[in-house]
């Protein structure tokens, strides 16, 4: 059996961390910033223009607010008609992890699919992002706000719902609490639970 495992998170609360120990201790695809990478080359858009365009824009961390930059509507129509293919060949080759993207809604209508959302309190995010970014405190709280934000307005925007809506959430963790290897073994128990895993 083919399974997916989606996994939206806040900023700050390593939820990439959890995602890529998740896809070790299950043994499966995880995939991420190598969906960006497959939709540029798709496209014919550089990687190097996409950089120099974030760069231009606020710096390495506006990629996780606008995955190829912050583009005219018409384009980011087109990334996320681009990513909505390849997020479907990804979940129909193998049993995978995927971070954000939208992936929840595009794989609505697979049986075998569960939604995660890693969140932590403010406090915790805060010092994931100084000592695990190493990002200033001050830094820290306007990359929460802003990179939350863009996410929030670019899931609604595509699918329709927030990426915390709890009508498309299986699970909800604070990674805060369990920390990422704790969040991750949860997370393994509920997907052997959910898909009847041996």
């Amino acid at each position: 059996m083919k399974y997916v495992i989606v996994l939206n998170r806040q900023f700050g609360s390593l939820g990439r961390q959890v995602a890529q120990r998740v896809s070790q201790l299950l043994n499966i695809e995880y995939y991420d910033r190598d969906i960006v990478d497959e939709t540029a080359k798709k496209m014919g858009v550089p990687i190097s223009k996409i950089s120099e365009e974030e760069e231009s824009h606020g710096g390495k961390f506006l990629g996780m607010q606008f995955p190829l930059g912050n583009g005219t509507s018409e384009i980011r129509d087109r990334i996320f008609e681009e990513q909505e293919k390849i997020i479907m060949n990804l979940a129909d080759k193998s049993s995978c992890m995927i971070v954000g993207r939208c992936a929840d809604y595009v794989l609505r209508n697979n049986e075998n699919i569960l939604n995660i959302f890693v969140y932590a309190s403010y406090g915790s995010r805060i010092k994931n992002c100084v000592d695990v970014l190493n990002l200033e405190p001050e830094e820290a709280l306007k990359r929460i706000k802003g990179v939350d934000k863009a996410r929030d307005s670019y899931h609604l925007k595509y699918a329709g719902y927030l990426p915390n809506d709890m009508n498309h959430i299986h699970a909800m963790l604070d990674s805060g609490t369990l920390g990422v290897e704790g969040t991750a073994q949860a997370i393994v128990q509920i997907a052997k639970l959910h898909f009847n895993l041996e």
